[in-house]
């Protein structure tokens, strides 16, 4: 039996570029990047000389035909993209039409001793950006490789290089993922080290490592484990807390009360890899409740789109999200609430 509904015919549009290297850093080698944007804007593309050929239902051509034209002006001014950036731009300005790609990748938040520009690579990233300069305490939550530590890094960086603080901090809580820290050799220091490490390797991504090395000896920016705080008041300071959701409540009233003035916090978690003992409330989620209506207190918060890892990264977040999701669901229709509200 044939259904009597019309069949919605593919619409069809070109885009002209008439600059040869332009369209080659558009389109990619061997048209690589068009494979991206086919995939993130579900329409196919070809390359005809000068020309590149939309199809897809009318709404999408529409909207490749803007994302394109935002592409062609980012890159017109000398700015070079990988395939994944671009894709991720697309997927910006798609979501986002009221995003001006040039403006996005104009926000620079720091320069690398190396030159390589650090800028927001997504709408979210550009509003958290945004709150940091704006507020004194920014908590920042969601999964992992959205960027969320290593802007916060690269704002304090620029705070200091601006002399807006006199300091850096970097800490994290010291919590065991599976493994017993006790077994670790070495002193405390030694044994917290590892834990560490990943604020190290960012701050190295951002600064030569001497000039790292030289202003951690003299203190003018310390990474350091979460218990080391206690007791302390930190003036002209940018501190930051990682991997947050594995504080509790009172642990964060600790950190947050530490803050001292001219000093501002960002404070950055995934409340999905909690991995505190005997399911203790998370200090970050616990945070989220009590203070998300504090003026001068930001809240931005990050999904799986965000990711600025490996492509499969966006997957795996996207899978345990959704498998996670199942679960609750399932729980909450067996739990014994449900079933004697049923009956």
């Amino acid at each position: 039996m044939t259904s009597d509904l019309p069949t919605e015919l593919p619409t069809t549009a070109d885009v002209e570029i008439n600059d040869h290297d332009l369209m080659l850093r558009l389109t990619g080698p061997g048209e690589a990047h068009l494979r991206e944007l086919e995939k993130e804007l579900n329409v196919t593309m070809g390359l005809r000389g000068d020309t590149i050929r939309i199809q897809g239902n009318a709404e999408a051509v529409a909207v490749v035909e803007r994302v394109l034209a935002e592409l062609v002006d980012v890159l017109a001014r000398n700015k070079k993209l990988t395939g994944p950036e671009i894709a991720r731009a697309a997927r910006t300005a798609a979501n986002h039409p009221e995003v001006r790609l040039r403006e996005l990748f104009d926000d620079v938040v720091l320069t690398t001793a190396s030159k390589r520009v650090i800028a927001p690579k997504g709408f979210n990233q550009q509003v958290y950006v945004a709150a940091i300069r704006k507020n004194d305490v920014v908590f920042g939550i969601g999964p992992a490789g959205t960027g969320k530590t290593y802007l916060a890094m690269a704002m304090a960086v620029a705070a200091l290089q601006r002399n807006e603080v006199k300091r850096i901090l970097l800490t994290r809580p010291a919590v065991e993922a599976g493994e017993k820290l006790g077994f670790l050799p070495g002193d405390l220091a030694e044994k917290v080290n590892p834990y560490l490490r990943p604020l190290y390797d960012a701050l190295n991504d951002m600064m030569s490592t001497d000039k790292a090395a030289m202003l951690i000896e003299r203190g003018i920016i310390e990474v350091a484990p979460l218990a080391f705080m206690r007791g302390r008041t930190l003036n002209d300071a940018f501190v930051i807390l990682d991997e947050a959701q594995n504080t509790t409540p009172e642990q964060m009233k600790m950190f947050l009360t530490r803050l001292g003035f001219r000093s501002r916090a960002v404070i950055t978690g995934d409340i999905t890899q909690i991995d505190l003992p005997g399911g203790r409330r998370s200090g970050l989620e616990d945070a989220e409740h009590l203070l998300a209506k504090i003026e001068g207190i930001s809240f931005c918060r990050f999904s799986d789109a965000d990711v600025v890892r490996h492509p499969l990264v966006q997957k795996i977040v996207r899978a345990y999200d959704e498998r996670d999701a199942h679960r609750a669901a399932y729980d909450a229709e067996s739990s014994p609430s449900s079933s004697s509200s049923d009956s």
